[in-house]
């Protein structure tokens, strides 16, 4: 059985060039084509391509697209070397049948009656701009993925100043290896995913000022949804989060939370049953993104400033950088000290001493026996009989 091949669709940038021309909104092609618009987008970005009949239908939306821009498009002029001739302070050249022809003597005998000259400006080439510093393509990445991911930490942690953190800290990471970033071919999911491991790190639970909760959201709805959304287990909130709140495919979804499809698949299935189990209307994956962007939005959320980003990154780097070397420093130190200390010879352990035999035991000094009184008493009386000594006298 062979199988037929896919349906050819151009490439995602080209894709994205067509709905504009044709002044149609992601929304709009998502209805004719019958997915949601984060699909659209994320075909247009380049992260998924479309399947069976949805490949189909959206290659025929794009060809209709590219018809009628042909359509309404002008003839363009043949192409040819021209040379430019100065009218005042316009350039142009005239063209005649698509030759170039910059002399009236030989533009006499040419010209028809019914063939005018066409005049083609030349456009002229803007100067080539300067490349970015590595400041200032950080701090775009900054602009441009901040608010949205401080928000998105705020429904993985139900916490503000947590979500605040997560994202800050991301970036540092993400500007102290800048050269591994900017390389990336998805700079903003590299950042992201630093942020959600940061946010769902368990160690957040033995810091005082994380112990207690935070004010829940002021409406109703957004109460129960944020209440039921951090009753999920971490890695299925994460997946939900990704699938139905960014847009991502199923199998960026499992690349980003490092699992494989059907573990992401079944990860997310099970998130929208725990949360249609105690909120039914959020059944429907766009009712669920809408309610979840609402969410999000509810609270003053605003990250750090850029330049101080940076400077807190460089001083983070610093500050360890400095502590490794004291460490290493230590290290040495006390290697040193015990090469200098330790003994240069052999010396033998000294041998555990011998029983003597015969010696009396130590008795307990007791009450004289009357032997021993005697020989008291006798010892006593011949210190007296000896000879004369010499005592003090006392004054």
């Amino acid at each position: 059985m062979t199988q037929s091949p896919a349906t050819p669709l151009p490439p995602p940038k080209e894709r994205r060039r067509l709905r504009e021309a044709g002044s149609l909104t992601q929304a709009q092609v998502a209805e004719r084509v019958g997915v949601s618009r984060e699909t659209v987008r994320s075909w247009e970005t380049g992260r998924t391509n479309p399947r069976g009949r949805k490949r189909e239908a959206y290659a025929k939306l794009l060809t209709s697209l590219g018809e009628e821009e042909t359509v309404t498009k002008p003839p363009a002029v043949e192409a040819a070397e021209v040379e430019v001739v100065e009218v005042g302070v316009v350039e142009v050249v005239e063209v005649v049948d698509g030759k170039v022809v910059d002399d009236t003597a030989v533009l006499e005998p040419v010209l028809e009656p019914a063939l005018e000259p066409v005049l083609v400006p030349v456009p002229i080439k803007e100067p080539p701009r300067a490349p970015l510093t590595p400041a200032q393509a950080f701090d775009a990445l900054y602009a441009f993925c901040a608010p949205a991911l401080v928000r998105q930490a705020y429904l993985l942690t139900g916490r503000r100043e947590l979500a605040r953190e997560s994202v800050e800290r991301a970036f540092q990471v993400a500007w102290q290896r800048w050269p591994e970033v900017a390389v990336d071919r998805d700079p903003a999911g590299w950042v992201r995913s630093v942020a959600y491991e940061y946010a769902l790190s368990p160690w957040h639970r033995f810091r005082p000022r994380y112990r207690h909760p935070e004010p829940p959201p002021p409406a109703p709805a957004d109460r129960a949804l944020l209440t039921a959304f951090l009753k999920l287990p971490p890695s299925y909130r994460r997946t939900l989060l990704l699938y139905d709140g960014v847009g991502l495919g199923l199998a960026e979804t499992a690349a980003e939370t490092e699992a494989s499809t059907p573990a992401a698949a079944n990860r997310l299935l099970h998130a929208r049953e725990a949360l249609a189990a105690q909120l039914p209307d959020l059944s429907d994956p766009t009712e669920l993104h809408r309610r979840m962007t609402e969410l999000a939005s509810t609270g003053r959320l605003h990250a750090a400033k850029p330049p101080t980003v940076r400077f807190v990154g460089e001083r983070r780097t610093v500050f360890w950088t400095r502590a490794a070397i004291a460490f290493t420093v230590a290290i040495i130190g006390a290697t040193t000290l015990t090469v200098r200390t330790a003994p240069t010879h052999y010396e033998p352990p000294v041998p555990l001493g011998q029983r003597v035999e015969g010696v009396p035991p130590r008795v307990v000094q007791g009450a004289l026996s009357e032997e021993e009184v005697a020989l008291r008493d006798r010892l006593r009386s011949g210190m007296t009989s000896g000879p004369e000594r010499l005592a003090p006298l006392g004054r």
